[in-house]
């Protein structure tokens, strides 16, 4: 469970990235060129969204990171960046994957315990 935790917690956290990236972008140009009518707006919270994207992918990355060596820990960082990443974005087609990926890990993360040892995540 740990390496999958340490999968799942790594691809969503660049997909994560490549969403941040473009929120950035996205608030970026249009604060620079506009807003086109009926195409284009900016969004309510700017600064919601890009610590959103920055702060989410980055939680969870590292705790796909953590997952083999500690596990509460990873699934903890990997729930709180789910967490940012909802409030930031909310659940649109371009971040459900990213979210439900990172959920997984970290549900799986808090799951897992080695068989060897009697007390889980340690």
């Amino acid at each position: 469970m740990r390496n999958a935790a340490l999968i799942l917690g790594l691809i969503g956290g660049l997909m994560a990235l490549v969403v941040g990236f473009a929120a950035y972008g996205y608030t970026e140009a249009i604060r620079a060129w506009g807003e086109v009518d009926g195409l284009f707006h900016q969004v309510a919270n700017v600064e919601a969204m890009r610590t959103a994207g920055l702060l989410s992918p980055i939680l969870a990355i590292a705790g796909a990171g953590m997952a083999r060596s500690r596990a509460l820990w990873a699934g903890v960082l990997m729930l709180a960046s789910v967490a940012g990443f909802y409030m930031g974005f909310g659940v649109t087609f371009f971040t459900l994957f990213p979210m439900a990926f990172i959920a997984i890990a970290g549900l799986l993360a808090l799951a897992a315990g080695r068989p060897d040892e009697p007390v889980r995540h340690f």
